[in-house]
């Protein structure tokens, strides 16, 4: 198929990647062309375009153009860009981690262009090239199923790790949720590694444990193998900060679950963890010490 990759950062690129080793002819742009032509050397094959209006004339009708661009403005921007170049009858993919309510939005004013709009929630990380992406696809039936090709190339096999999940907006949904469950999953392992570490004793060999887990128990995952993986390489992990970022997704899935009437403590929780890793909870702390203090004397460690 023909297909266009707009946005070729470390998901992106390795996409592009999969699908011309897949056979697939793709168009490639990226902010700074640079990124394009040493993806096109290095594979080979591909072509690069330099101005988005060119894809007229580049991609054969009907056309598709796959966004893997930051969420926000930089997605809506590239989409008024498109509005101006496709025509009738094409269709537009978003598969970056756009919130699903500025999708909706996003899709009424492609459709009021005859554009047809397709989001996926498209997970897997650096690993995608080698091991596949798991997708999930929201979007008109008559838009997504000529994508089918496409789907099947990215996907571990053709007919795993992907799927058409509803209307629009119900692939990001549902990667946004995919998303909340991951901070919990992360979570917990982090605590229970936490407490392992703390438990001096034992001198637990942490890089060990998660090896032994790896494999025939309960909680054997693909983020426990990077865990073990990244113990193996720094079984005490000093060469990192516990600041944690969040993309977003997270703070989405705990507001709908609010709106919604369903209780999510475990993301909720998680997400906050990770407030707490920015310093965010640091002065509570103090205030929490300042007062055991008062009240019962318990003994506070002085800043220096």
């Amino acid at each position: 198929m023909d297909i266009a990759i707009l946005g070729l950062g470390r998901m992106g690129g390795n996409m592009a990647r999969r699908l011309l080793r897949g056979g697939h002819r793709v168009i490639l742009w990226n902010r700074t062309t640079e990124t394009a032509e040493k993806l096109r050397s290095e594979e080979g094959q591909g072509e690069v375009v330099h101005n988005v209006a060119d894809l007229r004339q580049m991609l054969r009708a009907p056309r598709r153009v796959w966004m893997m661009l930051p969420a926000g403005d930089t997605t809506q921007d590239m989409l008024e860009q498109l509005m101006g170049v496709l025509e009738p009858g094409d269709t537009i993919i978003d598969g970056g981690n756009s919130n699903y309510k500025d999708t909706l939005k996003r899709a009424e004013q492609s459709v009021r262009n005859g554009i047809h709009y397709v989001d996926v929630g498209v997970s897997g990380g650096v690993w995608g090239l080698k091991v596949g992406y798991g997708m999930m696809v929201g979007g008109p039936a008559e838009a997504v199923s000529p994508l089918t090709p496409i789907l099947e190339t990215l996907a571990p096999a053709p007919n795993q790790g992907w799927a058409h999940l509803g209307p629009t907006g119900a692939g990001h949904y549902a990667k946004m949720v995919h998303n909340g469950i991951e901070y919990g999953m992360m979570q917990a392992f982090a605590e229970g590694l936490d407490i392992l570490h703390a438990k001096q004793e034992f001198s637990y060999d942490l890089a060990a444990v998660t090896e032994a887990w790896r494999y025939g128990t309960v909680i054997r995952s693909w983020l426990l193998d990077l865990a073990a993986e990244a113990l193996k390489e720094d079984p005490d992990l000093k060469s990192l900060q516990g600041y944690v970022s969040d993309s977003g997704e997270g703070r989405w899935t705990v507001q709908e679950a609010l709106d919604l009437d369903v209780p999510a403590p475990v993301i909720t929780t998680s997400l906050f963890h990770r407030y707490y890793s920015r310093g965010n909870g640091e002065f509570g702390s103090k205030v929490l010490a300042a007062m055991r203090n008062q009240f019962g004397g318990h003994a506070v460690k002085r800043a220096k």
